[in-house]
């Protein structure tokens, strides 16, 4: 087991515990402990074996000896005795925005609810407006999020995809005959979520590897097999399809396994105007005659195109490019420059100022923003006004002890209250370095509403840039609707930036509205939001959404010579250029 699935045993163990109803400071540590080990940077099990669970943070006695029961037997009587207590189908409703485990405790004890369907059933009956907090608004919000889940399916988020990717390709590239294997699909082409997992395999005689796959004591049920592919279940829903062929045809079914289904529609009508016929196999002549690839570049380079990367394969004119020679020098992680939105202990973070910009230097920063939340976004221990001035002590000195390998900025990400105010006055905004405005409460106001709230702060003069613009979080909650063509609209009047919050929950500004904004404009900033130092290696997820915008790397801000970036920043909102 990796972390992320102990993780989930202990967080699962909080909301049954919730919803029986247990004393709340049981499930808090519960849900600290899952916290803590989602935040470890070696495994679980390797702590354990070294015999040091009760030196992870959260992690007491009886939590320590929960893991060493999961670890030796495989499984965790406690669990399964929740289990038989609390239905464990209310875990669907947890699924549902706004809906927790005391709400799903309310529809189960005076409901008689136990499952998402019978939840819609019951609002739609009219069962649950009379119910203690409930009402009309509520039934509302409750289907459109029921809706919202249906329209999701069982799609992953990309990192969570990569790392149960990543575990299968490890055991694969072991199995005898195997000599090249790699993930494809939407996850190759690095889309927002992941509906099915895709893993392609260079193999000679795959019946050896198929049956093993078959057997795997993690494969729920096999959903179909032939004799160069088979279809899965695996925990949770999550279907996998293992596709193989000889090792001199891996470049044709690399390619056409990595889609999307438009893009290979449109390389395939390009192929046939050639008087060729291309497949996951080869690409055939007229007279029958095979032309096999080991290599997937080789593919477009005999078609006449240069090579596409997989994050523009969604047939939106990258072919055509490919064709002119036109396709962008896209931004690459190694580009990245700047880091203007993170936190430290002066809110919720985990590291000191000093931990995170050292961090930043390991990574070839140059620029670290230090952007504690304000004080009104009370869960996160927001910065008061008074706080700014001391942790600007605390960076002079920082600064000072590691000199010019790093300029370390005083900034804040600052709420955008209900009303469209901000929680610090201009006096104190104005002292900042940087000024990120972020949504994170109230996002189910009416569309004017919510959208008049976020041009407030965009026309705010010491709002350098909209953080995470939507709010929206990944697969569970839904960005606010909003008004994007006002909202654009009016950055590019007031000079405002926004950013690509690169945290695999959020990515958010989306593709599509970071396309729209750079053709506007409007400059963008790619910022992980990092509460410790290891979640700076998300960045790779922010590039990975200015890739499938076509951008690049002068087209991110984040990816400028320091002295040109802080110019930029030190310059009156209506003053800066862009590009």
């Amino acid at each position: 087991m990796n972390n992320e699935q102990f993780a989930l045993i202990f967080d699962r163990i909080a909301d049954l515990m919730e919803i029986k109803g247990e004393v709340i400071y049981k499930t808090l540590a519960y849900r600290k402990a899952a916290e803590n080990i989602r935040a470890l940077p070696g495994s679980l099990t390797g702590i354990h074996q070294q015999g040091k669970l009760m030196e992870i943070p959260g992690v007491g006695k009886a939590i320590a000896e929960k893991i060493d029961e999961i670890i030796t037997t495989g499984k965790l009587g406690f669990l399964e005795r929740l289990e038989a207590e609390v239905p464990v189908t209310l875990l669907e409703l947890l699924e549902v925005p706004d809906i927790g485990p005391k709400k799903a405790a309310l529809f189960w004890k005076q409901a008689g609810v136990t499952s998402l369907a019978g939840l819609e059933e019951a609002v739609k009956a009219g069962r649950i407006r009379d119910l203690p907090g409930m009402g009309e608004k509520s039934e509302a919000r409750i289907l459109a999020g029921i809706e919202a889940l249906k329209r999701r399916g069982h799609r992953l988020n990309l990192d969570t995809a990569q790392g149960i990717a990543a575990r299968w390709l490890n055991w694969i590239r072991q199995q005898p005959g195997v000599e090249h294997a790699e993930a494809a699909g939407s996850l190759r082409r690095w889309k927002t979520t992941i509906g099915d997992i895709d893993i392609v395999v260079a193999i000679q005689e795959p019946a050896e590897l198929m049956a093993g796959l078959a057997s795997h004591p993690d494969v729920q049920r096999v959903l179909g097999t032939g004799g160069n592919k088979t279809s899965l279940e695996l925990p949770g829903g999550i279907n996998m399809q293992v596709w193989t062929q000889p090792p001199e045809r891996f470049g044709t079914l690399l390619q056409f396994v990595s889609g999307s289904k438009d893009h290979n529609v449109a390389l395939r009508a390009l192929a046939q105007k050639e008087g060729l016929s291309l497949s996951e196999r080869c690409i055939a002549r007229e007279d029958g005659t095979e032309m096999l690839f080991a290599n997937e570049a080789d593919i477009y380079k005999t078609l006449g195109l240069d090579f596409i990367p997989p994050e523009l394969r969604e047939d939106r004119g990258e072919i055509k490019a490919a064709v002119e020679h036109t396709l962008p020098n896209l931004i690459r992680l190694e580009d990245l420059k700047a880091e203007l939105h993170s936190h430290s202990t002066w809110s919720d973070g985990i590291n000191t100022i000093e931990e995170m910009a050292i961090g930043c230097i390991a990574r070839g920063l140059k620029v670290y923003g230090v952007s504690d939340h304000s004080g009104s976004l009370g869960i996160a221990g927001g910065m008061k006004k008074e706080d700014v001035k001391e942790r600007k002590k605390e960076i002079d000195s920082v600064q000072k002890r590691l000199g010019n390998e790093i300029t370390i900025l005083s900034g804040s990400e600052v709420e955008i209250r209900a009303d469209g105010t901000l929680d610090f006055d201009d006096e104190t905004l104005e002292a900042f370095d940087v000024v990120v405005a972020s949504l994170h409460t109230s996002l189910r106001q009416p569309r004017e509403v919510i959208t008049g709230r976020l041009l407030k702060a965009i026309r705010n003069p010491h709002v350098d840039i909209i953080g995470h613009a939507s709010g929206r979080l990944m697969p569970n909650r839904e960005g606010a609707d909003l008004d994007w063509d006002l909202v654009l609209e009016e950055a590019r009047n007031t000079g405002t930036a926004f950013e690509i919050n690169a945290s695999p929950s959020r990515l958010d500004l989306d593709e599509t509205h970071v396309r729209q904004a750079v053709d506007m404009g409007i400059p963008i900033f790619i910022n992980t939001d990092a509460h410790m130092v290891e979640q700076l290696d998300l960045a790779v997820y922010g590039v990975s959404v200015a890739r499938r915008a076509w951008l690049k790397p002068e087209q991110v801000l984040s990816t400028w010579e320091p002295n040109r970036l802080l110019e930029w920043l030190r310059t009156p909102k209506a003053d800066r250029k862009y590009i």
